[in-house]
């Protein structure tokens, strides 16, 4: 037996066996729900609201009684018992609008590649080459075979010897060389790191130097971005991005690791997100009106797991001690064996990992942001899904992953969520009554806080002498904002009246709690990692802040709560997507694509739960800002006035 599910607002169907669970059913119906545990029935973010129709779901501590009979239900736990009718809530749907948002005054993300420095240093040299030759007709007088023909010219017209060549090119070689009267256009791949050979991996008839085009690709553990390359002139042509498809399984590496482990789940998670690359990739090349067979090479970054997802390489041992990944340093692979809808001659370099937690992603914005060459000690941060920080200069690297957890992303937070579509983003509020104001992204109703909200949020609630600093709100306060609640005391930012959910949207000290655990290990890091190299904070020249959500962070605000070091503001830069900036050199430059590796493995990685102090230090990030007020002198002077500071 079987029955139809049917999504709302979506409209979309899928039929399904009776007793197929309510959230694999969304998956295959293309309809994503917010399943942050992977499916496991603690986080309580897969809600959905049963409009019709039975399922078998048992009452669970996470749904409240009235809740419960509203008809929320949570889809993981839910099997299908006949035709039903689901409502996804707003803090589920999707708003791939804000992908490519910009906040004012930054450039739009990605950063921009400035070409003309990379040629002015002579490192402009994309390491896939086209050559056009006008070889010799074969003739009864000169009847040599038609691969010796080809190397010959090469040899001959473009000073090329020693080649390899990809087999596959030999299959369609006969053919391609007699279109256009042996007039051909070879491509050759200058990236092989073993060898200073280059190889030849295609064959075009005629001249067709002006269409050579490249992909850059960024996979992160939220979204997917691509970038466009044109080799020939030199220029970003275009880039789109959306979300990980692998997000119905899981916010997090760790969960998605968890999700790999059971039946097919590996090969399920890797499907995932090559068919949102495939999508992508589709989407922007009929923008761009270019036929696929003119892209050369790919070129990835991506934090460690990712890596591991996409080549369906078993990522178990990155969770479990004494963390180790499979591979740091993937070889080449045709983009096809991957299930890359690109032609046969297109092969995938994967930029490298340090560690099972410092991935590819943070390799490519080292090199994207040049901190490997700099005199000056930087402190580079990408704040995410997961954290990570490098600090160093050209003559050394030391780099950590901070488990920092899903917080900033909206994990963990009753009502956290993605910055999308009516996520509070900007919050302030009056010291006198208590009563806030609040901007969302869209301008529309709030339906939740995203990860920049949360910070401004809890800055706000310390400025107004609303939070202590131990995280918990004052109970001597008059206003109906603050109540007591099942997680302790809350703060009611916006009524039910005023929601897209028709709930009160609130910030419990539960979440407050998340909130500082995330931003301890995140500082914790920094101390540590400065520990470890003789250094104290005051010693760092530069800090530089990479990815999406570190470009929409209220510096203030993040030192304020001590989630940022408390230095001269002048001394932090945005460098918006560096994984991707740093894809992107790759692909114009074989230079970099050797130096990328000497860039992994100049980093020292400090797996900091073993590392002495890293505990001591966590422990006293519990706090707003810091136990240590030395920390942060400007937050101390700017809070000196609120009562109880």
């Amino acid at each position: 037996m079987s029955a139809t599910v049917l999504f709302k607002p979506y409209d979309l169907s899928v039929e399904v066996p009776e007793g197929e669970n309510l959230l694999r059913a969304a998956v295959a119906a293309g309809v994503h729900i917010n399943a942050s545990c992977g499916g496991q029935g603690v986080c309580g973010k897969c809600r959905v609201l049963l409009e019709s129709g039975t399922v078998d779901c048992p009452p669970l501590a996470l749904l409240s009684r009235d809740e419960w009979e509203l008809g929320q239900r949570l889809a993981c736990q839910c099997q299908v018992a006949a035709d039903v009718v689901v409502r996804i809530p707003p803090e589920s749907l999707l708003d791939r609008r804000t992908i490519t948002r910009r906040r004012a005054g930054l450039a739009l993300l990605p950063s921009p590649i400035d070409i003309a420095a990379l040629k002015a240093q002579g490192l402009y040299h994309p390491a896939f080459q086209k050559k056009f030759l006008k070889l010799p007709p074969a003739s009864l007088s000169d009847n040599q075979c038609d691969l010796s023909r080809l190397e010959n010219g090469l040899s001959r017209q473009a000073g090329l010897h020693n080649l390899t060549v990809d087999f596959l090119l030999v299959r369609k070689l006969a053919r391609i060389m007699r279109e256009q009267n042996f007039e051909v256009t070879a491509t050759l791949d200058f990236a092989q790191r073993r060898s200073r050979n280059p190889r030849l991996v295609n064959i075009e008839p005629g001249d067709t130097r002006e269409r050579h085009f490249a992909l850059a690709v960024d996979i992160g553990t939220t979204t997917v971005w691509v970038q466009l390359l044109d080799l020939t002139k030199g220029e970003i042509v275009g880039h789109a991005a959306d979300y990980n498809g692998q997000l119905s399984y899981g916010d997090d590496v760790i969960t998605r690791i968890v999700y790999s482990q059971k039946g097919d789940g590996l090969q399920t998670l890797q499907k995932a997100v090559v068919a949102t690359i495939n999508k992508i990739i589709a989407d922007l090349l009929k923008r761009h009106k270019l036929p696929v067979e003119e892209i050369s090479h790919l070129t990835v970054a991506a934090n460690t797991t990712m890596t591991h997802l996409l080549y369906r390489i078993d990522p178990r041992h990155i969770r479990l001690a004494p963390y180790t990944p499979t591979a740091c340093h993937v070889p080449p692979i045709r983009a096809r064996h991957l299930g890359l809808d690109l032609p046969e001659h297109v092969f995938i370099y994967n930029v490298s990992s340090v560690s099972s937690y410092v991935g590819g992603d943070i390799v490519a914005g080292a090199l994207a942001s040049g901190i490997y060459k700099e005199p000056k000690l930087t402190l580079y941060i990408d704040i995410g899904t997961n954290g990570e920080i490098v600090i160093g200069n050209q003559e050394w690297l030391a780099c950590a992953a901070c488990s920092a957890g899903p917080a900033f992303e909206g994990g963990g937070i009753r009502y956290g969520m993605r910055a999308s579509q009516g996520a509070v983003e900007e919050v302030s509020i009056n010291p006198e009554n208590c009563e806030p104001m609040l901007l969302t992204i869209g301008m529309v109703k709030p339906k939740g806080i995203c990860g920049s909200g949360l910070i401004n949020l809890l800055a706000a609630l310390m400025e107004a002498g609303i939070v202590l600093p131990n995280g918990k709100f004052r109970d001597d306060l008059n206003t109906p904002r603050i109540r007591e609640s099942e997680n302790g005391r809350e703060y009611v930012l916006a009524w039910e009246g005023e929601t897209q959910s028709g709930e009160d949207l609130t910030l419990s000290e539960v979440d407050i709690d998340n909130l500082m655990r995330a931003k301890g290990a995140m500082f914790a890091g920094y101390l540590t990692l400065l520990d470890s190299v003789g250094l104290k904070l005051g010693d760092i020249e530069q800090v530089i802040l990479a990815g999406a959500f570190g470009s929409f962070i209220n510096m203030e605000n993040a030192i304020a709560i001590g989630l940022m070091p408390d230095l001269p503001r002048d001394r932090y830069q945005f460098v918006g997507n560096g994984s991707l900036s740093g894809a992107t050199l790759l692909a114009f430059s074989r230079d970099l694509l050797e130096e990328e590796r000497r860039v992994a493995d100049m980093m020292t990685n400090f797996e900091l739960s073993e590392t002495p102090g890293y505990m001591d230090h966590y422990i006293a990030s519990l706090f707003l800002p810091h136990t240590e007020a030395d920390y942060f002198p400007t937050v101390t002077e700017r809070l000196r006035w609120v009562r109880g500071y």
